[in-house]
């Protein structure tokens, strides 16, 4: 999927490089094999834009390639959740500290989340996972945190629901798709038994480690997050950032204020 003129994979890539990553894993499934291609090399078209001084569109070019060997591809073969989706890494993961990112949760701001929840983690170990406030109303569709101590930007965690009833909410403080986690939390997944939906749900392998008392965090991120899942958040992404492009800003607000204007005219 396209927001404005790139796909939101780059989006990711782009956030998780300026966290400093150097090396990534795409978990995929069958069909997917356009993603491949897409950060692979093309010579050909290369040399084409740079015969015709289009040094621009080059440049585009190059920020999606990736170096050899920086790239792995892992298929889960059935949908079972984004536990499931993540376990499927855990041998080219190893034993190390990893980031997970959801490409469909798109996050604008001065300094990528991602980065910005790296640079707290260096301070803290443990786990982290992006957090912001939801309405209540719509608790029921995120992992919810169960606070233990709220510090501002970061918040200790005494608990994880996944996808709680509304009334039953341990707080309105979400999960969004940007992790910090320990190669703990893979040994937990791999014990792990179906949770909410019928999945294999992370929250509830990140949730073991507050059990066995080991420091899990909440991360409020500075920036505007738009769920590129949705219908609507994928509109509110596009229009919000094509009006943060100087290119396109100016044209951009000229035709939503006729259409609003026309549409105010029409009631």
């Amino acid at each position: 999927m396209t927001l404005v003129d790139r796909p939101l994979i780059q989006y990711a890539i782009d956030e998780a490089r300026e966290a400093g990553i150097k090396e990534f894993i795409f978990v995929t499934s069958r069909g997917k094999g356009a993603l491949e291609d897409y950060f692979d090399h093309t010579p050909q078209l290369e040399q084409e834009l740079r015969k015709k001084g289009k040094t621009e569109l080059l440049k585009t070019l190059k920020a999606t390639n990736m170096d050899s060997g920086a790239i792995a591809y892992i298929r889960q073969h059935k949908a079972l959740g984004l536990g499931h989706a993540v376990a499927c890494a855990q041998r080219l993961i190893a034993n190390e500290p990893f980031a997970v990112i959801l490409p469909d949760d798109v996050i604008a701001g001065e300094q990528g989340c991602l980065k910005q929840m790296v640079d707290a983690y260096n301070e803290t170990g443990g786990c982290m996972v992006a957090a912001m406030e939801v309405p209540p109303e719509k608790a029921s569709s995120y992992g919810v945190l169960d606070v233990k101590e709220d510090m501002g930007a970061l918040v200790s965690v005494k608990g994880m629901v996944e996808k709680p009833k509304a009334n039953e909410a341990p707080s309105n403080l979400a999960v969004i798709g940007r992790y910090i986690l320990t190669p703990d939390v893979l040994r937990n997944l791999n014990k792990q038994e179906s949770g909410a939906g019928g999945e294999i749900q992370l929250t509830d392998a990140i949730a073991k480690e507050i059990e066995m008392e080991r420091n899990v965090y909440g991360f409020r991120f500075k920036g505007q997050r738009y769920d590129c899942g949705s219908k609507a958040g994928f509109l509110q992404a596009t229009v919000a950032f094509a009006l943060a492009r100087d290119d396109l800003r100016d044209e951009l607000e000229m035709y939503l204020e006729e259409m609003l204007a026309a549409r105010r005219a029409a009631q």
